[in-house]
């Protein structure tokens, strides 16, 4: 194996870290945006954030793998905006301090999507 493409693997999996990193942070700062303009979906606490971002992740993660669906807002159509919205309201029964409504799961998922779509990376 030579020496450059051990260089260029290492990149690779460093790079893989910080772009998860900056994502979860990303997707975050996306998720507190939207509780905070969304009628009907509130979020309380940092940690409550950090926590939904974590929940909302591995339920994009797994949907990804089982369904082979893209769950962002705009990924798929009506599809992913669909499981989107069911994704965030079903986030609230996992972090005690979010709630949200079922025209809150739908008004938040067009806001994640509209944020999704100015930020740069995959946000949900």
């Amino acid at each position: 194996m030579s020496d450059e493409h051990l260089k260029n693997a290492r990149i690779s999996t460093s790079g893989g870290w910080v772009s998860f990193i900056l994502r979860f942070v990303l997707s975050s700062v996306v998720i507190a945006v939207a509780a905070f303009l969304t009628p009907g979906f509130s979020i309380r606490g940092l940690w409550s954030i950090l926590i939904a971002a974590a929940v909302i992740s591995l339920a994009d993660y797994l949907i990804n793998r089982v369904f082979k669906l893209d769950a962002s807002p705009f990924g798929r159509g009506l599809t992913g905006f669909v499981v989107a919205s069911v994704v965030i309201y079903g986030t609230q029964f996992f972090v005690p301090a979010m709630r949200v409504t079922i025209l809150g799961a739908i008004i938040g998922a067009v806001i994640i999507g509209l944020l999704d779509m100015i930020m740069p990376g995959k946000t949900l």
